[in-house]
C-alpha cells in the first residue's frame, strides 16, 4: 500500500537525515532548535505504567 503522506513524510527525513549525514546527535540538536522556534508549548507526560493482564500473568508463571 502506498500513502502518499507516509512517503512524503520519509522523503523529508531521508532529507533531513543526509542533511547531517546520518549523526544522530546533530539530526536531534537540528529538532530541539526547530521545536524551540516553532513556539509551541512542548508537553511531557510521566509515563504510565500499564496493570497487568491475565494473559501478562500467565506468561510471567511459566517463565519462572
Amino acid at each position: 500500500m502506498n500513502d502518499p503522506i507516509v512517503q512524503e513524510v520519509r522523503k523529508h527525513r531521508m532529507e533531513h537525515t543526509q542533511r547531517f549525514g546520518g549523526n544522530l546527535s546533530a539530526i536531534c540538536a537540528d529538532l530541539r532548535v526547530v521545536q524551540v522556534a516553532s513556539g509551541h508549548t512542548v508537553v511531557r507526560l510521566t509515563p504510565k505504567r500499564s496493570e497487568p493482564n491475565a494473559s501478562s500473568l500467565r506468561h510471567a508463571t511459566h517463565r519462572k
